[in-house]
């Protein structure tokens, strides 16, 4: 009997600069855990699902992260580089609607990564 294996190229998270850092930091030891939890889950799945990872459709390309820990909402926001999530910036949301001024930040560390790396779009987004 013949047998096939699938081997997918494991995903991997690049943090831009200290601008995750700095957020992740002042956190607590609970939301830090969970921020760590979620991101795990995330390296291994080839499709990942909207409750944790949801296209920001007013954007080119950014996406936010959902991490839920009690009744802290984070968000943390990035894009794809080829198969790599690049990590920009989190904060803690408090309304339903995201914050402009926040997807106006995203959008900033995202155009510098492209220039910084000699690209100006994004190559695939899974």
């Amino acid at each position: 009997m013949d047998c096939c294996i699938f081997v997918m190229e494991k995903r991997e998270f690049l943090f831009y600069k200290n601008y995750f850092r700095e957020f992740y930091l002042t956190q607590s030891e609970q939301v830090k855990q969970k921020i760590g939890w979620t991101l795990e889950v995330l390296v291994d799945l080839e499709r990942i699902p909207e409750k944790y990872l949801k296209h920001l459709t007013s954007s080119k390309g950014l996406y936010e992260l959902r991490v839920q820990s009690g009744k802290n909402a984070i968000r943390i926001f990035c894009f794809f580089d080829q198969n790599d999530l690049v990590i920009c910036h989190g904060f803690q949301k408090k309304t339903q609607k995201t914050p402009k001024q926040e997807i106006a930040r995203a959008e900033k560390i995202k155009k510098e990564y492209y220039e910084k790396n000699g690209r100006s779009h994004i190559a695939r987004v899974p």
